[in-house]
């Protein structure tokens, strides 16, 4: 056989065998003595001779369109690992799809992991205990001027001695305003503590 057979040509060609007997049977094909197709001649001629117009293309698979927030999370995902990303609207190649996909597996294993060696809390009940926290600290804030002031105003006074008296209810006043103004000047740090 100094040539193709119709399945193998059919195959070299991406057509059905049917389309192949067809152009066969209807002399589009050059064929060598003992029947065989010629395969690059074959071509060349179908090439010349056929009507672009009348030859069917595959069409295109369909491809949804993807999020431009699953893109821009891959990108986020390559660049956290110090992988180049791709540029904005440059596309993303199916590789580094992969490849961000793989990173946030590994990830989300590992902090699996943490959570049952207990190496991790849960947010949302560590942040309740900061706050309750901050706030006993705040409320001991706010009631030491009322347990230390007439104390404080007993030993200014007995420093002092009889040449001058400090009230009480003066010595209150004082340390709550300090009291206020650190608890200001916190609250601006870490709102929400007031």
């Amino acid at each position: 056989m100094q040539g193709m057979s119709e399945r193998q040509y059919a195959a070299h060609v991406g057509l059905s065998r049917g389309a192949i007997q067809k152009a066969k049977a209807a002399g589009r094909l050059v064929l060598h003595e003992d029947g065989s197709i010629d395969a690059a001649a074959s071509v060349k001629w179908r090439a010349e001779t056929t009507d672009p117009s009348k030859t069917t293309k595959a069409p295109a698979p369909k491809l949804k369109p993807v999020p431009a927030a699953a893109v821009a999370a891959v990108g986020d995902t390559l660049r956290e690992q110090g992988l180049t990303a791709p540029a904005v609207g440059g596309g993303t190649t199916f590789l580094q799809a992969k490849t961000a996909n793989e990173v946030l597996k590994a990830q989300e294993r590992r902090i699996r992991l943490q959570k049952l060696k207990g190496e991790l809390v849960d947010r949302a009940r560590a942040e309740t205990l900061m706050f309750r926290l901050a706030r006993d600290e705040r409320d001991a804030w706010v009631t030491w001027p009322a347990r230390v002031a007439a104390l404080m105003a007993s030993e200014l006074t007995a420093a002092l001695g009889n040449a001058c008296e400090v009230e009480a209810a003066q010595m209150q006043k004082v340390l709550e305003a300090h009291v206020r103004a650190q608890l200001e000047s916190l609250a601006e740090i870490q709102p929400g503590l007031g």
